[in-house]
């Protein structure tokens, strides 16, 4: 079927597509990965390079994890993908522009920001949410603003932790069945047309932070080598 789109979004790693004819909304992977100067960091705000295949690659991974969520019972925007044309067809969803964070370890920013030596757990898990803006550095933000500024209704800034644990759950067994620990990740969430909280964007190395069995800490160029290898094989 051959399709013409109009992009109504451009990301560092993705681009939403509409399609003319059908009104259909779809999620474009790219090559380009978030890093600096060529060195990859999925925390990053900025685009470090390219790698060849890396936007197929990612899909199959992110349709993979989505799949495993919608049968754990986690509602996501996912309807399916076409994987040669590095396509995912999406539910339009209204996605506020927050991003939510779960910590098993320290690890990365909050090291630099508290001091703190990483790989350090936490138990319970820690939650963040932060402001989705590259000019003001993504800032952490507060239930209160997030209703201030018309992002959230009352009681869906718990509604959204509680989504954002329920998810850590499911990949952090999925990953240690590929012998990688989750250390933390983050995830984007939207709202349907009825206003229910669904999982957005994308499940892939660009949005985890992993440890494999020998301590190291993989950029997600390389975890997403390992994870597919472990997908294919299933």
């Amino acid at each position: 079927m051959t399709h013409t789109f109009t992009t109504t979004y451009q990301g560092k790693t993705k681009n939403v597509l509409r399609d003319h004819d059908t009104g259909d909304t779809y999620l474009q992977y790219k090559d380009d990965a978030t890093g600096t100067d060529g060195v990859f960091d999925p925390g990053s705000n900025t685009v470090g390079g390219s790698v060849a295949g890396k936007g197929k690659v990612g899909l199959a991974i992110s349709s993979y994890f989505f799949e495993l969520l919608e049968a754990r019972g986690i509602p996501t925007h996912f309807l399916g993908a076409d994987l040669d044309a590095g396509l995912m067809q999406v539910r339009p969803v209204t996605v506020p522009p927050l991003e939510f964070v779960l910590r098993y370890y320290t690890a990365g920013s909050i090291c630099r920001r508290f001091d703190l030596q990483p790989n350090l757990p936490f138990d319970p898990p820690y939650t963040e949410v932060m402001l989705k803006s590259d000019e003001q550095g993504d800032p952490l933000i507060s239930e209160r603003l997030c209703i201030m500024k018309g992002y959230l209704q009352p009681g869906e800034f718990d509604q959204a932790l509680d989504l954002l644990c329920r998810v850590g759950e499911v990949l952090r067994a999925q990953l240690a069945g590929f012998d990688l620990k989750l250390l933390d990740f983050k995830i984007e969430l939207g709202f349907d047309e009825q206003r229910n909280i669904v999982l957005a964007d994308e499940i892939t190395p660009d949005i985890w932070r992993v440890q494999d069995s020998n301590g190291i800490v993989p950029d997600q160029i390389d975890c997403a080598r390992l994870v597919l290898e472990h997908i294919s094989a299933t």
